[in-house]
């Protein structure tokens, strides 16, 4: 790996910490914060995004490179599955069994869904 492709990755995983941040607070801001609903559109689109950007890798659609930084940095730094994690144990803890249930399978079911569509679409494409 080459100190450019280095440096590209970790300041994509910047920016999408960043994305993920601030798309988060947006969807708190509109619809609460009982539910961690911006958490779930974040894993469950990221999850889209880099199956696709496997696909199209796979392809050979796009370069091994920008496989790396738009998967490993951009996404990578997008998606967080301990704040997930994090999530499903404080419903628990308040005694929101159905909520912490539906976030921790839930999120698990629609992310591997959405990976695989993902991928499908960035298969078909080639």
């Amino acid at each position: 790996m080459t100190p450019l492709l280095f440096l590209a990755i970790a300041g994509a995983g910047g920016v999408g910490a960043a994305a993920r941040f601030s798309l988060d607070g947006l969807v708190r801001s509109r619809l609460g914060g009982a539910f961690p609903y911006g958490t779930t559109i974040v894993n469950v689109s990221g999850s889209l995004l880099l199956g696709l950007v496997t696909g199209l890798a796979m392809n050979h659609l796009l370069a091994p490179e920008w496989a790396l930084v738009l998967g490993v940095g951009l996404l990578g730094g997008y998606t967080t599955f301990s704040t997930a994690s994090f999530a499903t144990v404080r419903l628990a803890q308040d005694h929101r069994y159905l909520a912490a249930l539906a976030t921790g399978i839930g999120m698990l079911v629609a992310s591997v869904a959405a990976a695989a569509f993902g991928l499908w679409v960035g298969l078909a494409l080639g």
